[in-house]
């Protein structure tokens, strides 16, 4: 299993958000998600973030909260351990991104837009504060056939 960050940069009631358009054969391929990547050779989940939120957008984050991690199973992709952060400080310019289109994104209208099943989920944890949690997800295509936290199936 691979593991990867994924961060949700809030200004006000916005996320920063990536719409994943730009890379052929990208399982997050359409979809409006945040900002991250794989966790290289010895690196920390922290130190992930830093230098992905850096490389996919431009900004140098000052202040971030680890949230949680997410457990992927699927069919067809490899399994994940995401650990999911937030991030309300940063410095910086947004600038060009090789991955997706980067865009500030009212909570209310993401909650309209592409987006994996199971990341609404996350996302609404996020939202309400929730403490530092664990979730899995299980995905047959992209169907979400099941879904824990904290060990209890919600789905």
């Amino acid at each position: 299993m691979k593991n990867t960050t994924l961060c949700y940069i809030e200004r006000g009631d916005e996320w920063l958000l990536m719409h994943r358009v730009k890379k052929e054969n990208d399982l997050n391929r359409d979809k409006w998600i945040g900002l991250g990547g794989k966790l290289e050779e010895n690196e920390s989940p922290e130190e992930c973030l830093l230098r992905e939120v850096r490389e996919e957008s431009g900004l140098t984050l000052t202040r971030w909260r680890y949230r949680g991690i997410v457990t992927f199973v699927s069919d067809i992709w490899e399994g994940e351990y995401m650990h999911l952060f937030t991030a309300d400080g940063f410095e910086g310019k947004i600038g060009e991104c090789d991955e997706g289109t980067l865009e500030w994104i009212s909570k209310e209208k993401f909650k309209s837009l592409p987006q994996w099943e199971g990341d609404k989920l996350f996302l609404d944890l996020l939202d309400t504060d929730s403490p530092f949690f664990s979730m899995k997800l299980c995905y047959e295509g992209d169907k979400l056939t099941f879904a824990s936290l904290n060990g209890k199936r919600i789905k």
